[in-house]
């Protein structure tokens, strides 16, 4: 059937959950995995589901850096979603917040589980919501793995997708569908809205982006789902209501052929070989002074001694 090769993508805007203590984030997991076989019951088609950041342990800052409450990729909840993947025939995108097994901080962590029930990418929040968010910064920079139907699959958590740098890191891997889990709150839509765009429309590729919603312990979570096509344009959007499903049908293989057939506005390949018109095969030596900062362990900005929060 035709219909075959588009990927149906459900990004769930998930109803912050209230769990307070060890004993009730099992629980929790168990109505996760009761929402991916309602919602695979009603999407039969359905190749890939995506639950917001916090979704598994809550946001709760008085219990965020307990040991006790939290896991690693060997936990039940885990073992509980891969079981849910497998039985329901579908690839599943998760928030964990994960013990730190050197013994610092945790890390806020995100892991895909393909249809087989087989833990496939694995990724650890790079860019932690500071000065609010006590986690270590990600140590597994950003890893793409192969989805269904022809996609290239990435993950990033809330804050990283304000950093072009982080979109571009996936879609330089060869990313075609970058997903980006959250729990933003209102008076972030705005900017949640222009980022998701534009990391689509500067990489050529599909953006998946979901937020928690509903009543949190101070302020409201946005949900406000969306895909985004490979121009930036939002092909699917969600209000503000919790439990709300986004879904969308895209074809991952639109976002490698745009990438090898666009002249202009290639962007991701201009920037590596500048001016190939005026000078044949480009100017390929980097003209980006931060970049050569970052690089050598130099970054500094202008400003950087007046910064007050640190």
């Amino acid at each position: 059937m035709e219909d075959e090769k588009f990927l149906q993508i459900a990004a769930v805007q998930y109803p912050v959950p209230n769990v307070h203590c060890p004993e009730a984030i099992l629980p929790n997991a168990e109505k996760i995995c009761a929402m991916i076989e309602c919602t695979k019951r009603f999407y039969p088609n359905l190749d890939v589901i995506v639950f917001p950041e916090y979704s598994t342990q809550d946001l709760d800052k008085c219990i965020w850096t307990h040991d006790d409450m939290c896991l690693t990729t060997e936990s039940d909840v885990v073992e509980t979603f891969k079981a849910a993947c497998e039985t329901n025939r579908v690839w599943g995108v998760f928030s964990i917040i994960e013990k730190n097994p050197d013994g610092g901080a945790p890390y806020n962590s995100a892991i895909i589980i393909n249809d087989c029930g087989e833990l496939v990418l694995h990724y650890r929040k790079l860019q932690p919501w500071c000065p609010i968010e006590p986690w270590a910064p990600g140590n597994f920079g950003m890893p793409v793995c192969d989805g269904p139907k022809g996609s290239k699959l990435a993950v990033c958590v809330c804050h990283d997708g304000m950093f072009p740098e982080i979109a571009r890191e996936a879609a330089y891997k060869g990313c075609n569908v970058f997903i980006r889990i959250s729990a933003y709150t209102s008076q972030w839509k705005e900017q949640w809205i222009l980022t998701n765009r534009a990391n689509a429309w500067n990489n050529l590729m599909f953006t998946v982006s979901v937020n928690l919603a509903g009543l949190g312990a101070i302020a409201y979570h946005c949900g406000n789902g969306m895909i985004c096509d490979i121009d930036g344009r939002i092909m699917a959007n969600g209000s503000d209501c919790p439990g709300e499903i986004v879904t969308a049908e895209i074809d991952p293989l639109h976002s490698d052929y745009a990438r090898k057939t666009r002249g202009v506005e290639n962007n991701i390949f201009n920037l590596g070989c500048r001016a190939y018109i005026g000078k044949p095969g480009g100017e390929k030596e980097n003209y980006l002074t931060w970049v050569k900062d970052l690089a050598n362990g130099m970054y500094c900005l202008p400003w950087e001694e007046k910064i007050k929060i640190r």
